[in-house]
Order: C-alpha cells, then sequence, then structure tokens
C-alpha cells in the first residue's frame, strides 16, 4: 500500500467489485473518448461479473511482473485505476502507466499524486529505470498530469491506438530515475512544486 495524505494506491480486492461498477458507470462519458472501445456496449463490459475477469487479469500479471496494478483511494473510497504495464526488464527496464479517476472526484490532484507515489515505487522497489505515459492530444486534463509532475514531451505517435471508433494519435511523455534523483523523488518534487519554501 503506498499512501500521502488522503490519497492511497493499493492492490484490488474482490470485494471492490460493486465499488468499480459504480465508478465506470457513473464515468461513462468522462472515460469513454480516452480509453481503447470496450469489447460491447459500456453497461454490459462494467458489471460483477466483468470486474472479477479485471481482477484476475490484474492479480496474474502482477504476478508475473509484466504489471503493476493499483486501485486508487481518496479517504479511503475507491475512485479509480493506476497502471504501470507493458513492464519489459533486462536492458530496458521500462513500463507505460496508465490512469483514471472519477470525475466526480476530478480537480484534488488526487491522480498526480497517485502517479508520482507509483512511480516512485516503480524506481525503487521496482527497479524501473523509466516510466513513460501516451495520451491523446486533445486529453488536456490527463496533459496537465504529467505536465505538472514534470514528464518531458519526447514523440507523437500516428494512429497509436484504437479509440472511440478510430485509429488516434498520442503524445508520448517520459520520465526516468535520473529526473527525479536530485529531488529525492518525484512525490517529493511534487509538493517542493505545490509549497515552495
Amino acid at each position: 500500500m503506498l499512501r500521502d495524505g488522503d490519497v492511497t494506491l493499493r492492490p484490488y480486492q474482490r470485494s471492490d467489485a460493486a465499488a468499480w461498477v459504480e465508478v465506470r458507470l457513473a464515468n461513462e462519458q468522462w472515460l469513454s473518448p480516452w480509453e481503447p472501445d470496450p469489447p460491447g456496449r459500456w453497461q454490459d463490459v462494467h458489471t460483477v461479473r466483468a470486474f472479477r475477469y479485471v481482477h484476475k487479469d490484474l492479480r496474474s500479471s502482477a504476478a508475473d511482473g509484466s504489471t503493476m496494478p493499483y486501485a486508487v483511494c481518496y479517504k479511503d473510497r475507491f475512485v479509480g485505476q493506476l497502471t504501470i504495464g507493458n513492464i519489459v526488464r533486462r536492458a530496458f527496464c521500462s513500463g507505460y502507466a496508465g490512469y483514471w479517476v472519477d470525475h466526480r472526484y476530478a480537480g484534488r490532484n488526487i491522480t498526480p499524486i497517485a502517479l508520482a507515489l507509483a512511480v516512485d515505487h516503480a524506481f525503487d522497489k521496482g527497479g524501473l529505470h523509466r516510466v513513460e505515459v501516451n495520451i491523446r492530444p486533445e486529453n488536456k486534463p490527463s496533459r496537465r498530469v504529467v505536465e505538472k509532475l514534470g514528464f518531458r514531451e519526447e514523440a507523437y505517435h500516428h494512429r497509436y491506438l484504437y479509440i472511440a471508433g478510430g485509429w488516434r494519435d498520442h503524445l508520448g511523455y517520459a520520465i526516468t530515475t535520473e529526473d527525479v534523483a536530485t529531488d529525492g523523488g518525484l512525490l517529493r518534487r511534487w509538493h517542493q512544486r505545490k509549497n515552495p519554501s
């Protein structure tokens, strides 16, 4: 479990099913423009049964080391997900971060704190060297998250992912251990920028 103030990252639990369903259903309009198309209607793929599949898949990929999945909680209430996935070790030592948060909790700095917590853990205990985030250019709230944290914009990926009925371009952002080493980690850097002395 990772925590900073009211924000907690923890493993998913089977008991998260009802909360996951409620939050996902309440956020269709907020999330569907940015996520890969689901294999069916939104209501049909956000059920307790679907959550059991998601939970099993995340546990399996966490066990084999290819994913670091987290439930994002605010004041101990489930409000989203953050995953560092597609982890490749050896000479690459990198992964891709993806995240979403309930629109009813947007604007409270939950996502930047959650991403900073996850990146620090990935660099320290997880042994990664680099974390990348790919975001649609139109997704200004998500871009603000990585820009606030000091991720570098490095690439423009043409027709990168199939989302909302078409192949969508993405901007590629990244951060490495060297970028935050002198700051004592990404979370510490975030707090220093939010509250300069």
